[in-house]
C-alpha cells in the first residue's frame, strides 16, 4: 500500500495500520524533512520510505522489494534511525505538568492501565496519548522521556520524584 503523509489524518491511518497489525506493507511517500519525516514514517509502522517526487522506476523497485520483504529506505533516513539525530531537535516541546505528572507516575511504577484510570483515559487512549508525549518529546521510549525530563530539569530539583501532580489539575500533591 502506497501512503502519502502530508496531513495529520494521514499519519493517523498509517498509526490505525500499525494498531491493526496489518498483513499489508505500507510505502510511506513524505515531503520536505526527510530524516525527521522518515523516521517518524517507519516509527509509525511504513516498511519503506520514499519522498513523494520518487522517479517511476525507483517507486517500482520499492514496491517489489517491500511485497518480499525488504525495508527501502533513503539513507538520510537509515542514518537518523541508526543514531537518533531525528530526535536531536532542539525545538522538541517540553512536556505540560499534567504530562510531567503523567512520567513521575511510570517512574514509581505505575502501569499504563493504572495511569489511565487515574486519568480518566482508556489504556489505548492512555497509550497513544503517551506516545504523543514521547514524540512530541524527541524521544522513542518511556525510559527515553523519563531521562530527557531529567536532562531539561522538567522534575525540579533534586530527584524530581518527592511529591506528585494531580494528573487533572496540575498541583502539588503530598
Amino acid at each position: 500500500m502506497l501512503l502519502t503523509l502530508e496531513y495529520e489524518r494521514d499519519w493517523e491511518i498509517l498509526g490505525k495500520f500499525r494498531d491493526m497489525a496489518a498483513t499489508h506493507a505500507v510505502i510511506a511517500l513524505i515531503g520536505e524533512e526527510p530524516a525527521v519525516l522518515g523516521a517518524r514514517a517507519v516509527r509509525a509502522g511504513a516498511q519503506s520510505v520514499l519522498p513523494r517526487g520518487v522517479a517511476a522506476g525507483m517507486l517500482r523497485r520499492t514496491v517489489e522489494a517491500t511485497s518480499e520483504g525488504q525495508a527501502v529506505l533513503p539513507a538520510v533516513v537509515a542514518t537518523a534511525l541508526a543514531t537518533g539525530a531525528h530526535r536531536a531537535d532542539g525545538n522538541a516541546k517540553p512536556p505540560s505538568p499534567r504530562q510531567l505528572s503523567w512520567l513521575r507516575q511510570l517512574t514509581k511504577g505505575s502501569t499504563v492501565a493504572q495511569l489511565a484510570r487515574r486519568a480518566g483515559y482508556s489504556e489505548r487512549a492512555m497509550f497513544r496519548l503517551l506516545q504523543a508525549l514521547y514524540e512530541e518529546m524527541g524521544v522513542a521510549t518511556r525510559i527515553q522521556a523519563i531521562v530527557r525530563a531529567q536532562e531539561q530539569r522538567s522534575f525540579g530539583t533534586g530527584t524530581g520524584f518527592s511529591g506528585d501532580l494531580d494528573a487533572g489539575s496540575g498541583r502539588a500533591r503530598r
